[in-house]
């Protein structure tokens, strides 16, 4: 009986050291992947936050105006519907047709 009882303890000293180191590491990786991933989330709001800044003061009207004046030099008049592409091969066709163009009046 005394050996049962001492043989239980140490299977289940041993079940709980066991047990202990294998929470203990899976909480350490746990642990490296939270700091990680919290390194990367505050890079991300930094980088978030700077492009509401930048798009903010880009995009202010008194912005925009500053820069028509300064850059007035050329007019600006609004894009004829004909000049917009609404996908690349619109574009590409249109400038096979000018390449053809040039060299048959060559």
């Amino acid at each position: 009986m005394f050996k049962l009882k001492i043989f239980a303890s140490v299977v289940i000293f041993s079940f709980l050291l066991v047990g202990t180191s294998i929470i203990k590491n899976k909480t350490r990786e746990l642990e490296k992947k939270i700091n990680y991933l919290s390194k990367e989330i505050s890079l991300k709001e930094k980088d978030y936050k700077e492009s509401e800044l930048d798009f903010a003061y880009l995009t202010s009207p008194k912005m925009i105006e500053k820069k028509i004046d300064h850059y007035d030099r050329n007019k600006y008049f609004p894009m004829d519907f004909s000049k917009i592409f609404l996908n690349l091969s619109n574009f590409e066709n249109i400038k096979k047709k000018l390449v053809e163009k040039k060299i048959l009046y060559e």
